[in-house]
């Protein structure tokens, strides 16, 4: 079976070379790896360039197939001219192949040897071109964020993706999106890993319209990891410029959210929430009755979370406070 599928996918016409590339599928990876060895990998990049949807969706999946898992592979498959090939497939009218071309590039991404070929292929403009396109099935929405999350893991291509619409198209996810959703969580990962590692990012995420409001609801609606990754982006925001962010921070009301998640968010979103707290205390010497009060308040909470004491004194303390800056 093994030398009909060598010799299809080599010699043979469209329609068998199709079939070959489907029985690729049903292999074992031993079997698979030894096919490679024969040189198959090139006549299936050579299909996706067809015009024949059959062919080009039947060397996709194969190609995807073999990439999974495999280091060497998605080396190989990289250095045979694929990575092109499936960025231009990307402009294609087929949702299918375009959703395929998308796992793929995923998948080829997350190989080190395979990120600057990619990003310098012009992936990453197209791909945050499709990213919010309302026909996008969520599925491709969270490959390509997990796409770009794998490139942005390379300190080289950092500054690049901070002068695309990387941030600005990850803003608008977290804005319309469920704040509990896997695409809210995907994409505020990925933003909090670029504006930490960019300061051109962090000033155009802390400079948008409705990020910090977004951040702050984030904050109040979101899962315990989306939490966790809008406090560490206000923290961010916050120590980049205090004098500046504080007060548009505490107008989106971020108080209440920040305290319950002092006390009952990841150990990280812990310290950074106290952080922030910190960061927003009022130290202004015109302080009103209410201030005082609220503040009197925040540091006995604080001085709960910090002791590391729990159970109902703890909760009763920020259940007081989240009531009194509800006021």
């Amino acid at each position: 079976m093994e030398d009909v599928v060598v010799k299809a996918l080599l010699f043979g016409d469209t329609e068998a070379r199709v079939l070959a590339a489907r029985e690729l599928n049903n292999l074992k990876s031993k079997k698979k790896h030894k096919l490679i060895e024969r040189g198959i990998i090139a006549p299936l990049v050579s299909m996706l360039c067809t015009q024949d949807y059959d062919a080009v969706e039947a060397s996709l999946t194969a190609l995807l197939n073999m990439a999974f898992g495999s280091e060497r592979n998605k080396i190989l498959i990289a250095n045979s001219g694929a990575i092109p090939v499936v960025i231009n497939l990307l402009q294609c009218q087929s949702e299918t192949l375009v959703d395929l071309a998308i796992a793929a590039l995923m998948t080829l991404s997350s190989c080190s040897a395979n990120k600057l070929t990619v990003a310098s292929s012009g992936a990453i403009e197209i791909l945050l071109e499709i990213l919010n396109v309302d026909s996008t099935g969520i599925q491709a929405k969270l490959d390509i964020i997990v796409t770009l999350h794998n490139l942005s893991t390379s300190s080289q291509l950092i500054p690049s993706i901070a002068l695309t619409s990387t941030v600005v198209k990850l803003l608008e996810l977290i804005s319309e999106w469920e704040k509990s959703s896997e695409v809210v969580e995907k994409a505020i990962a990925l933003l909090e890993k670029i504006v930490s590692s960019s300061h051109i990012a962090l000033r155009q995420t802390a400079g948008t319209s409705g990020a910090i409001q977004a951040l702050v609801e984030t904050v109040e609606d979101g899962s315990k990891q989306c939490k966790e990754h809008a406090v560490g982006i206000l923290l961010l925001i916050c120590r980049s410029c205090r004098d500046r962010y504080r007060g548009l921070i505490l107008r989106e009301g971020v108080m209440p959210g920040l305290l319950q998640l002092s006390v009952d968010g990841t150990r990280r979103a812990k310290e950074m929430a106290g952080a922030l707290l910190q960061l927003l205390r009022d130290c202004s010497d015109g302080d009103t009755k209410k201030k005082i009060l609220k503040n009197v308040l925040m540091e006995q909470v604080m001085g709960e979370i910090d002791r590391g004491e729990r159970g109902g004194k703890e909760q009763k303390l920020v259940a007081d406070l989240i009531a009194k800056l509800r006021i």
